[in-house]
């Protein structure tokens, strides 16, 4: 068996990173003590190498190939760090309009924050990353309070982000002008419905509306797999012109990772599922911004898919930048749950229609 073959088959094994199908190292964590939960938490700011190999091909087993669905794949990277805490990383937003500097978490309360260097418009390497702890309001790492570490997804209007916390279903705010990564979170107010989304299927994936858009002002919150009662995955509207609850049209059994709202008003919405006959799939669905509103069931047209065929793995977070040269650029990251079966990747696609 091929060493890409042998790694396949073993992340499929380990399906994929599934919050509810963890490896069996995880799920034994899931009963576990508290320090257990957080052992790859990062302690204190420090600045750490990441090493970076480029992934020529998206498919290897047609290398010729570039388009998939309505993206051209651009470049890859598949990352490592002889840091102890990085990995995990569930959620990922430039912090410039280049799409070099970047702002990314881990599921265990960690920060870290770099730029993408890149050559010839391909991702060669990281420069300058950094990792922190996330921090309360009293300054102090948010993994000291039980359950406060599952953190997948982040929102961002400037210098203000936004922090989902899966288990407890909570919604922190920091401003980074105020320290950086360095700076102290607050609690949200939340619907009451939020919080009691799944306990290991809840916040998922949060998206700021910016102004000029509909809804601007808007922090929309996407559960993973919380449903209504027609089987349809819950989202809310926090805050903005419209508050409410809404729901996406589940198809395909598939669960929702992450989001990205694109400047055209096109919701992006980055969806998983597994299989133990036929592994991972990841796609990436369209949603007009303009059909959500409180009450409404929405869906959309999917714009890629890709399975264990591909350089994929457990596929987390998802943003995206425009280049000088107006090409609508995806960035997705992966979530490797620290484990040695699975990869950290970075890969960049251009929406080409």
């Amino acid at each position: 068996m091929s060493t890409q073959q042998s790694r396949r088959s073993f992340l499929g094994h380990a399906a994929a990173g599934f919050s509810t199908l963890l490896t069996p190292r995880l799920a034994q964590a899931q009963t576990a003590s508290k320090p257990a939960l957080v052992e790859h938490a990062v302690t204190a700011p420090v600045g750490i190498d990441v090493n970076a190999r480029a992934i020529p091909d998206f498919e290897p087993r047609d290398r010729a190939r570039t388009r998939f669905g309505s993206l051209q794949y651009r470049s890859g990277l598949v990352l490592t760090s002889p840091h102890r805490g990085f990995g995990g990383l569930s959620g990922f937003r430039f912090l410039d309009s280049k799409g070099e500097r970047f702002l990314a978490l881990s599921d265990q309360g960690s920060w870290f924050t770099g730029s993408i260097r890149y050559s010839g418009g391909r991702m060669v390497g990281l420069d300058d990353v950094e990792a922190a702890p996330m921090l309360n309001a009293e300054g102090r790492p948010i993994t000291e309070k039980r359950l406060w570490y599952d953190t997948e997804s982040l929102a961002r209007d400037g210098d203000v982000v936004y922090v989902g916390l899966e288990r407890v279903n909570q919604i922190m705010r920091f401003d980074l002008s105020k320290g950086g990564i360095r700076a102290r979170g607050e609690v949200l107010p939340t619907p009451p419905a939020l919080r009691k989304l799944p306990y290991n299927k809840g916040l998922e994936a949060l998206v700021f509306v910016p102004k000029g858009q509909p809804l601007a002002g808007t922090l929309i919150a996407l559960s993973e797999g919380g449903f209504d009662a027609d089987g349809n995955l819950i989202g809310f509207l926090i805050g903005g012109p419209s508050p409410g609850q809404f729901s996406i049209r589940r198809t395909e059994q598939q669960f929702i990772s992450d989001a990205v709202l694109l400047p055209s008003g096109e919701l992006l919405i980055l969806e998983r599922k597994f299989s133990w006959f036929t592994g991972i799939n990841i796609r990436i669905r369209s949603i007009p911004l303009n059909a959500i509103a409180p009450g409404a069931l929405v869906d959309g047209p999917v714009l890629f898919n890709a399975d264990l065929g591909h350089e994929v793995d457990n596929m987390e977070g998802i943003d995206a930048h425009v280049t000088a040269e107006g090409e609508t650029v995806l960035t997705m990251v992966s979530d490797d749950n620290f484990s040695l079966l699975q990869r950290t990747l970075l890969l960049q696609f251009t929406l080409v229609e």
